[in-house]
């Protein structure tokens, strides 16, 4: 039996819920699949807590039925949450779109939830909160950098109003990712009918220059229009950042974390920093 695909839109009414949405209709035409607006139910935590000490027995059990009324009450008010949200996402898009939208509500963590989906998910679209864009330390959220670690699929990351996509640029280090990210590029139309720019930022060796115009040559083959660039600023993300303004490129294409967690707390991340910095949607591939 084959699993119906869908595109993944992760909704939680912040105020980047309509971009998600708007971004996810657009991958969704791109391939021709369905949106499927998912909200992941997390019930904060029970207020009950031990009531052990010097009350009495009666006094322990009425505070803790209480307790319990009060943990089901906020249940309740989550759920009630959660299905008024994807109704009136649902009405969104069908507002904006023909696309076909189907609802995914599930109890639990974000990753917990993704996870469970993870068969039917083509690509997920989720929302980067934060008006700050400049500050290189800024928190992303654990819950990007954790599902981009362990997702198998393209991750497209918003933060402002939506904007048609007509250009886009890999950002491009010769790196085993970045090489197998532009493999899977190929074997995807999402950006094959744009403009686009494949750019490595450094002093490279001779190398890593070959793997660069490996890799456009790859995407040409494809069918893709692509203009190769080598570009000798020493900083990759202030380089990546400047030549996207000075083009005018409207997604930045990244491969997803590339070194261990454990490196990059000693290395950085040129990925959760283009994240951070940039208020264009970035498409995380693995």
């Amino acid at each position: 039996m084959t699993t119906q695909l869908n595109i993944l839109a992760c909704v939680d009414g912040s105020a980047v819920t309509e971009s998600v949405c708007d971004y996810a209709i657009w991958y969704a035409n791109k391939l021709n699949l369905p949106v499927a607006l998912l909200n992941a139910i997390d019930v904060p935590a029970s207020t009950r807590r031990s009531l052990a000490g010097s009350i009495g027995m009666n006094s322990r059990q009425n505070l803790l039925e209480q307790l319990t009324k009060i943990d089901e009450q906020r249940s309740q008010i989550a759920n009630d949450y959660s299905k008024a949200l994807v109704e009136d996402t649902k009405s969104y898009i069908n507002g904006k779109s023909d696309v076909e939208v189907n609802v995914f509500r599930r109890r639990g963590k974000l990753l917990s939830v993704i996870e469970f989906y993870k068969d039917s998910s083509r690509a997920i679209v989720m929302g980067r909160r934060g008006e700050d864009h400049k500050n290189d330390h800024i928190n992303i959220g654990s819950q990007i950098e954790t599902i981009a670690r362990s997702s198998s699929v393209p991750i497209l990351i918003c933060s402002e109003d939506f904007k048609t996509p007509s250009s886009y640029m890999i950002a491009f280090d010769a790196s085993d990712t970045a090489v197998k990210a532009v493999g899977l590029i190929t074997k995807s139309p999402v950006l094959k009918s744009l403009k686009g720019h494949i750019v490595m930022i450094g002093n490279h060796d001779d190398s890593s220059r070959q793997s660069l115009v490996a890799a456009s040559e790859q995407l040409k083959s494809a069918g893709y229009l692509v203009d190769t660039h080598h570009l000798p600023e020493s900083n990759a993300v202030d380089g990546l950042l400047a030549f996207q303004v000075k083009n005018d490129v409207d997604i930045i294409v990244i491969g997803a974390y590339g070194r261990s967690k454990f490196q990059q707390l000693f290395l950085g991340s040129t990925t959760t920093k283009v994240i951070a910095k940039t208020t264009s949607p970035v498409i995380l591939v693995r």
